[in-house]
Parts: C-alpha cells; sequence; structure tokens
C-alpha cells in the first residue's frame, strides 16, 4: 500500500481517500499505525543489538586480559 496526495495503492491499483467507506479508512489508519510501530521496534532493535554487542565485545576483551595476565604469571 503507498500513499500520494489522498491516493492510496493497493495492489498495483490507485483508490482515492475519499471513495473508502468508514471501515476501510479505519483499516487503513491501522495499517499506518501499524507500520509506524514496526518502524519505531526496528529502531530500538537496532540499539539494542549495537548495544548488546558492545556488551558482549567488552565481556570478550576481559576474558581474554584475564587470560593473558595468566599466562603472564605462570610464566614469570
Amino acid at each position: 500500500m503507498t500513499e500520494q496526495t489522498n491516493v492510496i495503492t493497493i495492489n498495483g491499483k490507485d483508490y482515492k481517500a475519499e471513495d473508502f467507506n468508514e471501515q476501510q479508512t479505519y483499516l487503513i489508519n491501522q495499517v499506518r499505525a501499524c507500520q509506524q510501530k514496526a518502524a519505531n521496534i526496528r529502531f530500538e532493535l537496532d540499539q539494542v543489538q549495537a548495544a548488546q554487542d558492545a556488551f558482549t565485545n567488552s565481556l570478550i576483551r576481559s576474558v581474554e586480559e584475564k587470560t593473558e595476565k595468566e599466562g603472564e604469571a605462570e610464566v614469570a
């Protein structure tokens, strides 16, 4: 579904927004709300994934540093 100045395209066919009945207008508004929510969720997911990557990398570095220090202590 795409929209251009009160024209809504559904399955490749253009419809004037004013030609829709009340139920169809309601459904269009629901679709728009769902699209916005999905975009917001993707945005938040990107943030969570970036934070997860940062924490994972910090954990890996911490474990590697500890292993290196333990290896140095064994050599000494």
